[in-house]
């Protein structure tokens, strides 16, 4: 039995959801999201709370908490949004955003130009810094992720591109 899966969704009234057919469907002041629910669970929507309830007996299916969460992140990202901030550590690299790129410079021979995505929004309020920000968890996490995938964080001096709350595990260099 999922214990997740059990509590109920608290949604405000600026909130407008709809299940038909199978697809589950928010819309709030930052956008709107759909997304297809398995066709064993059914969504009851109340006034102020939403429930993920299984057709028939599946108590031990661990995708009943899975949709019960995933419906929770839609509504927490159409009402409230995510943020992701990035720290960039290291001598010379800096980020600044042209248009719909972000432009790196990571010590390589080269500049690195990422696309982003267009439920997302990147700004740079200093060289150092990026912080994304977007009502879509999956594509912010994605495009995070993609980021710090150019530079991952070494563990000897720190450098390279990090979350803010990512603490880095330093380890001692040679000795003579």
């Amino acid at each position: 039995m999922s214990r997740i899966a059990k509590n109920p969704i608290k949604i405000s009234k600026e909130i407008e959801c709809s299940f038909k057919e199978g697809i589950f469907s928010a819309k709030g002041k930052l956008g709107q999201m759909q997304i297809s629910v398995n066709s064993n669970y059914k969504i009851n929507i109340d006034e102020n709370e939403i429930k993920v309830i299984p057709i028939g007996e599946i108590n031990n299916d661990p995708n009943w908490g899975t949709t019960r969460s995933i419906i929770a992140n839609i509504i927490n990202g159409v009402s409230n949004g995510f943020t992701k901030t990035l720290e960039l550590n290291g001598t010379g690299y800096r980020a600044s955003v042209s248009g719909s790129k972000l432009k790196l410079e990571l010590g390589y021979s080269h500049d690195i130009y990422f696309d982003i995505p267009n439920d997302v929004k990147i700004e740079c309020p200093k060289q150092n810094i990026i912080k994304l920000t977007s009502f879509n968890k999956e594509k912010l996490g994605a495009a995070a992720a993609k980021i710090r995938s150019y530079r991952k964080p070494e563990p000897f001096k720190g450098k390279g591109i990090k979350y803010s709350d990512e603490y880095i595990y330093r380890k001692e260099g040679k000795k003579k």
